[in-house]
């Protein structure tokens, strides 16, 4: 199987750093400093977990997360954020569709299970995408057959 391919966007550096080293060998990593450094990664490459920092300079992380849904809505998004700030997380759960929020600093084992759990829904909601593609093969394939016998 092959690693599960994450996107860190942060605009201080070093966090970017940080959570290379401390995930590089697990995840197949991916950093931004920016959410549009971040959405031209999204565009050319296979993402499967989004985690982004609320406070930007450039956008939030929310209105980042809301771009994202625009080019695929597919990846698992999760926030981080340094302060609690309830209208940020109402924001982020109502508009960028995220699946979980988490504080800065993150811890690495809570950060870990998060993406751990993110990965298998997103894997999940892949599996049954693939099923219900063959399922609407099948259909088509019988519905002509039907059709072939009945014309007969």
């Amino acid at each position: 199987m092959s690693k599960i391919s994450v996107l860190y966007v942060d605009d201080e550096e070093n966090n970017l750093f940080s959570f290379k080293a401390t995930f590089r060998l697990k995840y197949n990593v991916h950093t931004a400093i920016s959410g549009n450094e971040a959405l031209e990664i999204i565009k050319s490459t296979p993402i499967d977990i989004i985690i982004t920092d609320q406070r930007m300079p450039e956008m939030t992380g929310v209105e980042f997360l809301e771009k994202v849904i625009d080019i695929n809505a597919e990846p698992i998004r999760i926030l981080l954020t340094g302060y609690t700030d309830m209208g940020a997380v109402i924001d982020a759960v109502n508009k960028g569709k995220i699946f979980h929020y988490l504080t800065k600093p993150w811890s690495e084992e809570e950060l870990d299970d998060t993406i751990q759990r993110a990965y298998q829904i997103y894997s999940d909601r892949k599996s049954t995408m693939e099923k219900f593609s063959q399922l609407e093969v099948s259909n088509e394939q019988l519905e002509f057959l039907l059709r072939q016998k009945l014309l007969s």
